[in-house]
């Protein structure tokens, strides 16, 4: 380890008694000074640092420069040996500077910081002046900055003042307007409140008028109410006596009908005693056949994936649909997919079929008429596992066999005269039962019944 060595100090270090600042480092100065120490610090072992610098030895410079700056500076004024270490670094570094600062005359083009900062590190003859003239002139530096920046912000506040007056000036005409506008339309609504005021006078003199005439409606209403209620009951005096005299003539004529109702009502017992004798003689079996069983199609459950065929198609009052049903012996033939696909087409077909035959069959339970719900059997690909609900016979169309000539030849077995209502939205099949006597009606008159079901 290399031992400091007191002959080894510079030559201006005998003149530093001599030569002393009177004042403190310019700050500018001593930032320079701080930052060429930091920068030197690297270039020396452990052992060649002050005592109290050697914990910043792993510093980088600029965190030297942040946390050991007064550190630095106070070692680098009080230890010579260790200012002359710097001194050399430096002179390493920056030989030209350092070599025209020892020689006295240091360059004319140099930032006189960098000057003083040398020259405080290097101490040749006239530092202290050299020093004093860089803090002068960076004083001077930064009172012309200071200046130059005082008057940016000078004009900037002038063009301010001169917007702020435009702005006022504008917002000033703006106001003025909108006080003219204020103004004229407070007189306008002067105006107006005048003549509303002059209306309500009107209508309060109208009022008191309507006011004595309704008190005299009253009177004479109540004059006309009293004289009511006494002609009320005269008619209800005269409404009993007459309906004492119909209730005598009914007694009367009940007298007067008893011996013919007595003969027609043996007449009916004969009629019916003879049917029945006659049905006895015949051995008539009941009739558990109606014609819509005799036409061949495939019932719920006995189809096999062969037994299938095409589709139909797809209209309004539930009153007229009421009044077919209400007819005798009413046969309802329904063209099932063309009801579903019309009120609900987009659910899976089994519950397309199963919400509509549960419509029907309690449109069943409430008209007692005969239904036929008839399927499309195109597109199944297994028999349908299907127990037809009560009052409700459900047919599927077999190959070869489309449902509308299924529906058709539904319509054509039955007797003529009997009324038969087909729904459908097809126009073919509709055309084809009114010519066969039936009478078609839209699919949507169907959904609209049930949906009150």
């Amino acid at each position: 380890m290399e031992q400091p060595d007191s002959g080894a100090e510079p030559a201006g270090a005998a003149g530093d008694a001599a030569e002393a600042l009177d004042r403190p480092l310019p700050e500018g100065v001593r930032r320079r000074v701080v930052a060429l120490v930091s920068d030197a610090f690297g270039g020396l072992t452990v052992a060649e640092l002050p005592a109290q610098l050697r914990q910043y030895a792993r510093f980088t410079p600029s965190r030297r420069a942040k946390f050991a700056g007064n550190a630095m500076a106070a070692a680098l004024e009080s230890d010579p040996v260790f200012r002359q270490r710097i001194a050399e670094r430096l002179t390493q570094a920056q030989p030209e500077l350092c070599g025209a600062l020892t020689a006295g005359s240091p360059p004319a083009a140099a930032d006189p910081l960098d000057v003083a900062a040398a020259a405080y590190v290097l101490r040749p003859t006239g530092w202290v002046k050299l020093v004093a003239a860089a803090g002068e002139e960076a004083q001077r530096a930064d009172a012309e900055r200071a200046d130059e920046a005082g008057r940016r912000e000078l004009e900037r506040l002038r063009e301010e003042l001169v917007e702020a007056r435009g702005l006022t000036k504008s917002e000033t005409e703006r106001l003025r307007t909108e006080l003219e506008t204020v103004r004229k339309e407070a007189e306008s609504l002067r105006r107006k409140l005048r003549s509303a005021q002059s209306d309500v006078k009107r209508g309060e003199a109208a009022l008191r008028r309507v006011n004595a005439e309704i008190d005299t409606v009253r009177s004479e209403t109540a004059a006309q109410v009293s004289a009511a209620e006494s002609e009320s009951r005269r008619l209800k005096a005269r409404l009993g006596e007459a309906e004492a005299a119909v209730e005598a003539g009914r007694r009367a004529a009940r007298e007067g009908r008893s011996v013919e109702d007595m003969r027609l009502r043996l007449l009916l017992d004969t009629v019916l005693e003879s049917a029945q004798g006659l049905r006895r003689e015949l051995a008539l079996p009941p009739a558990s056949v109606h014609p819509a069983d005799t036409v061949d199609a495939v019932e719920p459950g006995r189809m096999s994936p062969k037994d299938i065929a095409a589709r139909a198609l797809s209209e309004t009052d539930p009153a007229l649909l009421d009044q077919l049903l209400a007819l005798p012996q009413a046969h309802l033939v329904v063209d099932g997919y063309n009801v579903t696909k019309t009120g609900y087409p987009t659910m899976p077909l089994e519950k397309q079929r199963l919400r509509l035959l549960g419509g029907l069959s309690m449109l069943a339970a409430q008209t007692g008429a005969e239904i036929t719900c008839v399927f499309d059997g195109a597109e199944l690909a297994a028999p349908v596992l299907l127990a037809p609900p009560r009052g409700v016979r459900v047919l599927f169309s077999k190959p070869g066999v489309t449902a509308d000539e299924l529906i058709r030849q539904l319509v054509r077995a039955e007797p003529p005269g009997r009324p038969v209502v087909v729904v459908s939205t097809d126009r073919e099949v509709a055309d084809g039962v009114a010519k066969a006597g039936a009478r078609p009606v839209a699919s949507v008159l169907l959904l609209k019944r049930l949906s009150r079901v």
